[in-house]
């Protein structure tokens, strides 16, 4: 994407170095629309039972006389775990290997002092990871890449979603996609949605539907690929999405067994609602400026249009002080949501962040207030860092799980980039509940809103699953279950003996028992196991944060032997992908969840400049005058330069983009709270200027 030079420049004081990066990607393109016929595009995806398998394999022809790098990139799903990837060129084909991340290191570590890309995969925003990988193709010669994915579709909202992404840069003349959904307790709906389902391209997409099974086929035209709302004279540009449910005329569940393996779904919907408690804590420091304090209260206004009337709820907001406002529960009538509604139009942004003292708030405020037969909920939404009380996180951590002690679920919901959403998922999980990224988006009290919707109606309280005859199972314990979603258990039958082995549901005023296990199809055996080994891994890294010690350590080389079997491209392995003319490597890691996207080349030049310089050169009272030294002194720069680069910043800002401007390592100077600190005579002079 970019073309980066780099200078090392030499000052009295120590190094300094220069980076400008000057994007290509448009000329990019045009060559390779001139230059690369992809003559077949095929996606195929296979859902049985829930688990998914999407295959993308793109053929690519070098029209040139003479080789050429040609490209390959496609978006997939935050949660997928990529499994296969092939190159075949002239009759010969290529794999990826998947490896321990350590074992991969040393070749990591050479491409990039080759200059090479070593991440193929990278997150690419909410829901969506891109990989991306090129190979030199002789002239005239056919390249053929492929790609396998697999995930678990996860239920929210009563439906299930599967996500597919088509951009194939350019259009093509032999584009396919086919979709197959089977289920074995019957299919209730199913919808098509999503940009490719727009327009002129709505008519290239065919649904056929049996008891048991669904098909969507999208088959664009050349023509069609050009005209429809999210294309262009490069193709495709989209989504497709495909929302489902299945039949549910079971109250047990659903229990699957298939070659020693078996997969348990639960989601009753014919149980009556709990009432609950909810209290929202909700920041309102100062970095909550602007969009996002008026987004919160848009949401907030909403939610407390949906409360039940019986239930009770709390409102707290917090900056450097803690703002509660009624000191207890009270019932969701509307005289009591009038005037909730009337303070959230009045909360306003201020101060700094004390998390402590509010979420213990929270706690108090439940824990004085217990109602029998109810199910409580904690919610706190932040976009920062703890900055003022107490500041250190794992004692923070420590006090809220001392003062939950188990009794209800803490949700944790990350507004934006800056948060320190390690700290928000290790303080959720302690507490048996999640956290949620909120993106900074024109849609935030959308996704606010939304995920209240899915905590808004509890069902069933301190869920047991017990599986005599099973073993290897994945997590059985549930504080908590929603109308809408649903628990999925797997594990491995003790000596595969299916007569041995039962299922057991025990919660709060409910308990289900049952022994009638339903057989797999003979061709999709080989799901049953994989699921089992996605979900286990997916749990195991999860409960990596919450673990210490040797635990920690065993359940990591569970989680990476598991990997490593079923060849998936977790946090833990990586994708060794050797180029064969040159023998380069290049490596696919998978992303971790809080980087933020890299920002797409806009209408005019990212420029980057920074200036480095160690402790142990720089004085740390005085590294104004360093800073000042090299933008006037040592660069010489005019009046016109400066100029120039005052004028950028400010288009930078009003094009929100914040990659780019002037940046100061700023851990190598102090900050003191006096009129000429370090860092603030910076600040004061971009804005003087």
């Amino acid at each position: 994407y970019f073309r980066v030079m780099v200078k090392d420049y030499r000052l009295a004081s120590g190094p300094v170095v220069g980076c400008w990066l000057v994007p290509f990607q448009a000329v990019a393109q045009r060559e390779l629309k001139q230059n690369v016929d992809i003559y077949s595009f095929y996606i195929n995806s296979t859902v049985t039972s829930r688990y998914a398998t999407t295959v993308i394999t793109s053929r690519v022809a070098n029209t040139l006389n003479e080789s050429q790098e040609i490209q390959f990139e496609v978006k997939i799903p935050k949660n997928a775990f990529i499994s296969k990837f092939r190159m075949t060129i002239e009759g010969k084909t290529y794999d990826g290997d998947v490896k321990e991340k350590e074992a991969a290191q040393q070749q990591y570590n050479q491409a990039v002092s080759r200059g090479q890309s070593a991440g193929l995969v990278r997150s690419v925003g909410r829901t969506l990871e891109d990989f991306k990988t090129s190979v030199t193709v002789a002239a005239f010669s056919k390249v053929t890449f492929e790609l396998t994915y697999e995930e678990l579709l996860k239920r929210r909202l009563g439906k299930y979603e599967l996500l597919i992404n088509a951009q194939p840069m350019q259009p093509v003349a032999d584009f396919k996609m086919d979709l197959h959904i089977q289920e074995k307790p019957g299919i209730s709906f199913l919808e098509v949605k999503g940009d490719l389902s727009t327009g002129d391209l709505a008519n290239a997409i065919k649904t056929t539907r049996a008891d048991k099974d669904a098909w969507v086929t999208f088959y664009p035209t050349r023509d069609q690929q050009t005209k429809c709302k999210s294309c262009g004279e490069n193709g495709l540009n989209g989504d497709l999405l495909v929302t489902y449910d299945v039949e549910r005329r079971n109250p047990k569940g659903e229990v699957m067994v298939s070659n020693g393996y078996f997969v348990h779904y639960f989601a009753p919907s014919d149980v009556p609602r709990i009432p609950k408690n909810v209290v929202f804590i909700i920041d309102r420091s100062g970095s909550m400026h602007g969009r996002k304090i008026d987004q919160t209260r848009l949401a907030l206004l909403r939610i407390l249009s949906d409360l039940d009337e019986h239930d009770h709820f709390g409102l707290i907001t917090f900056d450097s002080e803690v703002s509660l406002w009624k000191r207890e529960l009270l019932k969701a009538t509307e005289t009591n949501l009038e005037n909730a509604k009337s303070f959230v139009k009045e909360i306003r942004d201020r101060g700094a962040t004390d998390i402590n003292a509010a979420v213990l708030a929270g706690v108090d405020m439940i824990s004085r207030h217990p109602r029998e037969g109810t199910a409580s909920i904690l919610i706190l939404l932040t976009d920062g860092d703890p900055t003022t009380g107490e500041t250190n996180i794992e004692k923070i951590i420590a006090n809220v799980k001392e003062a939950i002690g188990t009794k209800f679920p803490l949700y944790c919901l990350g507004f934006g980039y800056d948060v320190n959403f390690d700290f928000l998922t290790k303080m959720s999980l302690e507490n048996g509940g999640v956290a949620r990224r909120i993106y900074e988006d024109s849609d935030a009290d959308l996704q606010l809103q939304g995920f209240y919707d899915e905590v808004a109606v509890p069902l069933l309280t301190d869920i047991q699953l017990k599986y005599p005859g099973g073993t290897n199972l994945t997590k059985t314990s549930f504080s908590l279950y929603f109308n809408g979603s649903e628990i999925v258990v797997s594990g491995q039958i003790t000596d595969n003996s299916v007569e041995s082995f039962t299922t057991e549901v025990i919660a709060v005023s409910d308990t289900i028992m049952t022994k009638d296990p339903s057989d797999v199809p003979p061709e999709n055996e080989d799901f049953m196991q994989r699921l089992w080994a996605y979900l286990t891994v997916k749990q195991l890294l999860e409960r990596q944060v919450l673990l210490k010690g040797q635990e920690k350590e065993d359940e990591k080389e569970e989680a990476l032997q598991l990997s490593l079997k079923y060849q998936f491209v977790t946090p833990l392995t990586s994708m060794v992908v050797t180029k064969p003319q040159e023998g380069e490597v290049e490596v696919a890691d998978k992303p971790k969840e809080g980087e933020a996207p890299p920002r797409p080349p806009g209408g005019f030049i990212p420029f980057l400049f920074y200036i480095y310089q160690p402790d142990s050169v720089m004085n740390k009272h005085n590294c104004h005058v360093h800073i000042m030294h090299v933008l006037s002194n040592y660069f010489m720069l005019n009046y016109y330069l400066l100029l120039l680069i005052i004028t950028y910043v400010q288009l930078l800002k009003q094009h929100y983009v914040t990659f780019g401007a002037l940046a100061v390592n700023k851990q190598n100077c102090t900050h003191p709270a006096e009129e000429h600190s370090n860092w603030s005579y910076f600040s004061k002079f971009v804005s003087m200027s």
